[in-house]
């Protein structure tokens, strides 16, 4: 019998997620700061900076910025000196992301185009590893977790920005509503493309709460894990360490 994942709100086959992940991917990736704006109301802007700042890149470091195509975490992360490697598994997305850094004057970023279920790099080749509103939309979760132990260095550190669910009474239900009846409505009429939009809501609603991502998380090896709710974990940052 062949596995069936969620996309959405809708079961699939396991091996059909990654491709109609990719399409969505590639129909939003010239439009991708105003899908996230859509999403988080602008707020993705300072979450991901508080997220740099959690993961305090060094110069020296190499890390791997994984689903980060556009290039939104790596450019905050440049500064540092670390060495950065974003990956994707989408092509558009990492097209977009180079020539965001060529009009920025960015080098030294490295691109690799990298399904985060099966990395083509060896074991312990990181001092980081971080992965912002992108985990969600892996086919096998707990397998691009534990290949982000792998590919980590003893001591490295893993850190990850998602949605979750918020547990603040009537802030809840307010972005239920927003979310599931403006957004995609919002991507027909910015992007003309309301499917995507409304795969991406209903994806966050499918994801697992925080206790049960960071279960997920200890699985593949991490310790010392810990989860900072944002806005009473509408979205999240979890991070772990490998020892």
């Amino acid at each position: 019998m062949s596995e069936t994942v969620s996309f959405g709100y809708e079961n699939v086959d396991a091996s059909e997620k990654a491709g109609r992940v990719r399409a969505v991917f590639s129909n939003v990736a010239s439009n991708y700061d105003l899908m996230n704006d859509a999403m988080s109301g602008g707020m993705h802007r300072l979450w991901k900076d508080r997220f740099v700042r959690r993961v305090k890149p060094r110069k020296g470091e190499a890390i791997l910025d994984m689903a980060g195509g556009t290039g939104d975490i790596a450019f905050r992360m440049h500064p540092s000196g670390a060495q950065v490697t974003v990956s994707d598994i989408n092509p558009e997305m990492l097209a977009v992301g180079m020539e965001r850094a060529q009009k920025r004057k960015l080098e030294g970023l490295i691109w690799s185009e990298q399904n985060a279920e099966e990395l083509s790099f060896a074991d312990s080749s990181f001092d980081a590893y971080t992965i912002a509103f992108g985990i969600r939309n892996v086919t096998h979760i707990q397998q691009a977790l534990d290949e982000a132990h792998r590919v980590l260095k003893r001591g490295g550190r893993f850190f990850c920005l998602e949605f979750s669910t918020t547990l603040w009474p009537g802030f809840a239900d307010i972005y239920d509503s927003y979310s599931h009846k403006l957004v995609p409505k919002l991507g027909k009429v910015l992007a003309k493309d309301e499917d995507s939009y409304r795969y991406l809501i209903e994806s966050i609603r499918r994801f697992p709460d925080m206790p049960s991502f960071e279960r997920m998380i200890q699985k593949a090896g991490f310790v010392q894990t810990r989860v900072e709710p944002l806005l009473g974990g509408l979205v999240a940052i979890h991070s772990g360490w490998k020892i």
